[in-house]
C-alpha cells in the first residue's frame, strides 16, 4: 500500500522530520526490538538513505551512534498555480536549496508549463543543487487521479486531461514522480511545517483563482474515491448566479475568488461606488484582488463590502462542512489571503453562527503561515514519502 507505516517509512520519517537520532532513541520511540531496529538501520544505510552522524551523548552506558537522513538526498517540489510555477529543490531534511518563482498562464498548456519546470530544474542543477533527484513531486491546479498520475477534466486547465504529468516527469529526471492537486500539496505542507503542525484533523481552504479545500483527517489526507474529494469551488450557493469555468451557475468559485472578485471591482468602479477603485482602473488597465485588499485598508466601503460578503459566502459553505466532518481547524490560505483580517472575521463569524456549538467550541480559524511555500513544503513531502516507498 502506498505509504503504508512500515517501519522502515517510520524511521525515514522521523529522521526527515526532527533530525539525527541515536540508534537507542529510534528504538525507544518507534517501539522497535533491538534486532529488527538494527536490521531496518543497517538496510537503509546499505541504501544511501540514512548515514551516521557521529556518537550520540550518553545515556549512562555505551554511546549509541546518532544517524540521520542521507545528506546527498534531493527532492524537487513542484507547486504549479493558475497563473504561477514555484519550484524548490530541497535536500532530505526537505530544506530548500534552490528556489525558483514566476508568472505563468496554466491555459499555455502542459507541453509549454512542464517544459518550464524542466528548464528550471536544470538550471537548479547546473547551480549545483543536485547531482540527480530522488524523487519529484507536484501540485496542479485542478481535480488530479492521485492513482494514475495524471490531471483530469480540470475547468482552468485546457489541454491538460488525461496527460501523463507523472510518466513525463519520471522520465525526464529518472526518479519517482508523484502528482497531486494543488489543495491538498498545501494541506500537506501545513500539517508539516506550518500552524497546523500539531494537527491531525484540519481543512486547509485555498482562495485564489479557484477555491479548494484539503482534507486532511485521522494525519493523512483524504483525497476520495477518485481523486476529487475538497472540490468546493464547484458547489452551488446561487442557482441564479453567473456561470462558472465548470459550465454549472452560481458556483462558489463563480461568485468570490481572484477573477471574480477583479470582475466585481471592474464593475464597482466604473459604476462609480468606490472612489479607491476608480482611482486605480484610472492608472491602469484592470484591478485585481490585491487593488481590493489596497482600498479596504484605507478604509473603502465598496472594497470592505466586496471582501465580506466574498467572506460570508465562503464561511457559509465552511460552516457545512464543520457540520460534517468536525475538524479541529481551518486554515485559510491562497493568493486571497492577502484580504487578510476583514476576510477572516467575516469567515469566522459565519462558521461560528451557523455551525453547532459542540463543533465550533474549540474550532480555530487562522490564516497560512507559510503563505507561498505551503505548496513547495508539501509536494517535497509527498517526493520524499515516495522515494521511502520506492526504496522498501
Amino acid at each position: 500500500m502506498l505509504f503504508a507505516d512500515a517501519p522502515h517509512l517510520r524511521i525515514l520519517r522521523l529522521l526527515r522530520d526532527e533530525g539525527p537520532v541515536s540508534r537507542a532513541e529510534l528504538g525507544d520511540r518507534l517501539e522497535l526490538t533491538r534486532p529488527r531496529l538494527l536490521a531496518e538501520v543497517e538496510r537503509l544505510v546499505a541504501a544511501g538513505l540514512i548515514a551516521e552522524a557521529g556518537m550520540a551523548a550518553s545515556r549512562g552506558g555505551r554511546r549509541s551512534t546518532l544517524v540521520e537522513i542521507s545528506p546527498r538526498l534531493r527532492f524537487a517540489a513542484v507547486d504549479l498555480g493558475a497563473s504561477s510555477i514555484d519550484i524548490e529543490v530541497t535536500n532530505g531534511r526537505l530544506e530548500p536549496l534552490a528556489a525558483y518563482r514566476e508568472p505563468a498562464d496554466i491555459r499555455t498548456g502542459p507541453k509549454v508549463i512542464l517544459q518550464r519546470v524542466n528548464e528550471l530544474l536544470s538550471k537548479a542543477r547546473t547551480d549545483g543543487a543536485y547531482e540527480r533527484l530522488d524523487a519529484v513531486g507536484i501540485g496542479v491546479p485542478g481535480p488530479v487521479s492521485f492513482r494514475d498520475g495524471v490531471p483530469v477534466s480540470p475547468p482552468i486547465m485546457p489541454g491538460w486531461d488525461r496527460y501523463p504529468v507523472r510518466e513525463l516527469l519520471a522520465r525526464e529526471h529518472g526518479c519517482p514522480a508523484v502528482v497531486d492537486n494543488d489543495v491538498n500539496i498545501m494541506a500537506i505542507g501545513e500539517r508539516h511545517g506550518g500552524v497546523a503542525h500539531s494537527v491531525d484533523d484540519f481543512l486547509f481552504v485555498k482562495i485564489g483563482t479557484g477555491i479548494g479545500c484539503g482534507i486532511h483527517l485521522a494525519g493523512t489526507v483524504y483525497r476520495g474515491v477518485d481523486g476529487c474529494a475538497g472540490d468546493i469551488g464547484h458547489i452551488q450557493v446561487d442557482a441564479s448566479g453567473p456561470v462558472c469555468s465548470c459550465g454549472n451557475t452560481g458556483c462558489l468559485e463563480a461568485l468570490f475568488s481572484g477573477a471574480a472578485l477583479a470582475r466585481d471591482a471592474l464593475a464597482a468602479a466604473r459604476a462609480g461606488d468606490s472612489p479607491a477603485l476608480a482611482e486605480r482602473l484610472a492608472a491602469s488597465d484592470g484591478l485585481s484582488a490585491k487593488d481590493v485588499a489596497d482600498g479596504a485598508a484605507e478604509g473603502d466601503v465598496t472594497c470592505i463590502r466586496l471582501i465580506r460578503e466574498g467572506g460570508r459566502r465562503v464561511g457559509g459553505v465552511l460552516a457545512t462542512l464543520v457540520s460534517f466532518a468536525n475538524p479541529s481547524m481551518i486554515v485559510i490560505g491562497g493568493g486571497l489571503a492577502q484580504l487578510g483580517h476583514v476576510l477572516l472575521a467575516e469567515i469566522r463569524s459565519v462558521v461560528y453562527r451557523r455551525s453547532l456549538p459542540l463543533a465550533t467550541g474549540n474550532l480555530p480559524v487562522v490564516l497560512s503561515e507559510l503563505e507561498g511555500r505551503a505548496g513547495v513544503t508539501g509536494a517535497a513531502v509527498l517526493a520524499s514519502d515516495m522515494a521511502f516507498e520506492q526504496a522498501s
